[in-house]
Order: structure tokens, then sequence, then C-alpha cells
């Protein structure tokens, strides 16, 4: 099967690199069936709002006359998107159609600025010259972009053998923290505690070894984004 880097029927695409790469990488991890049955792949798996994704379509039969997409896996005409016809490379639009996708000749399906709105099941029907149909679906999940958080503490400043709270604050639902101390992943000790959304770091006591810049990283499957550096730095206890 050739990439689509065929003139697609609208827009300028920047995806021919991408998709070269997903089709000759041996680190695509994507399996395809055993069978060549129609299949289609989202590149990416999951994707951050704003972004494009590309339905790329595997095992396309040689013969076909016409590919029409849906969204849904049911082939509902009214979430009809479009029509392609092979013999006159010419779209028709459906219903569906924002006016976002471009359908290239191998039968892929590019979305450009996908939205949260987006996601869901997408199903591509052909149709073969001996009028022979064949379908596949495949799934698009969009994620809001992570906004980049910041961090608080409890005491700016800080005496050793003392305790300190830390906080990383974000209003995006749905992310996973990860703390950061000098550029490396935080490695807990047992003086160290997490509350239970990871979202509060606390330290009690405090050493000098936990001394240094500490970041918060928020992300979800699509994005990720970390705070900017907050500077913990001790004094001596006082006897």
């Amino acid at each position: 099967m050739e990439p689509p880097s065929a003139s697609p029927l609208r827009g300028h695409v920047p995806w021919q690199g991408l998709l070269l790469a997903v089709l000759v990488s041996p680190l695509t991890f994507w399996n395809l069936p055993t069978t060549a049955q129609l299949a289609i792949e989202s590149v990416p798996f999951t994707a951050a709002e704003g972004t494009d994704v590309l339905l790329l379509a595997h095992n396309v039969s040689e013969n076909v006359k016409g590919y029409t997409w849906y969204k849904g896996e049911r082939g509902i005409d009214s979430h009809q998107i479009a029509i392609y016809l092979t013999a006159t490379q010419g779209i028709i639009p459906g219903p569906a159609y924002s006016g976002r996708e471009t359908v290239y000749p191998n039968g892929s399906l590019l979305f450009q600025k996908v939205t949260l709105e987006d996601t869901g099941f997408y199903t591509l029907q052909t149709i073969s010259s001996d009028l022979q149909a064949e379908k596949a679906s495949g799934h698009i999940c969009v994620y809001q972009s992570v906004t980049k958080p910041s961090i608080l503490a409890s005491n700016v400043s800080i005496t050793e053998e003392g305790p300190v709270a830390m906080s990383c604050l974000s209003g995006d639902p749905g992310i996973s923290i990860t703390w950061i101390l000098n550029s490396q992943t935080l490695q807990l000790t047992d003086r160290m505690q997490l509350s239970p959304d990871h979202r509060t770091l606390s330290i009690d006591p405090v050493r000098q070894e936990d001394a240094g810049e500490y970041q918060c990283e928020a992300s979800n499957p699509a994005s990720s984004t970390r705070s900017g550096p907050l500077k913990l730095a001790l004094s001596p206890a006082m006897n």
C-alpha cells in the first residue's frame, strides 16, 4: 500500500513525513490483522485538541471504486462525512462534513484541528468494481490540552528539620501529577508523602538533601507541561 502522499482533496496537509515514519518504522506497535482485512489506524492514537489526526486505512483492495466515511459505527446516512470516487478523484460532502476533513486516494481520512467533540468511532465503507463492500471502524480520542501548572509552598523560609508542603495548582480535570526535583523525577523517601491526587507533596522533616528546584508536571494521555521551578533552600536548624 502506498502512503497517502498524493495531493489531497483540499488544503495543505503537513503529514507526509509522519505517514512515512508510521509506515516504515519498526517501532510502530499497532498490529495489523493477520488476514488482509480492511482496518483503520488512528495516528496518533490519542490527540490534544487543536492538532491533526489521520485515520489511516490499511489493506484497501486494489479495485475499489469508491469510499464512504461515516461518523459512528453503524454507517447511518445522516452521519455520512463524505463519499470519494476513485474514477474522478472527486468528493461528495455528506451531512456530517465539517470542512476540516481531507480524503486521500487510498481511503485515509485526515481531521484538521480536532476538537473534544470529534472523539468517537468513524467507519469507512469501500465498494469494489465487482460491487463487493467492506467496512471497518477506527476511533479518535481527543483530550484537552494541558495548561501550565504552578507551585505554591506552605513556607518560603524553611529551616532544616522543619516541615514543608508544596501544592501543584492546576484547574485542569483528569490529569496526572508528577513531581520533579532538579529536572529528575522525584524519588520519594519515607519522609515524603503525596496526597491521593498527588497535587500536594509534604516533607517532614526537611533535610539538606531535599534542597533544590522543584517542579510539578501535569499530563494527560495526549499532552503534558511543567510548572516553573520553585527553589527550596534550607537554613540550619536553630539549637
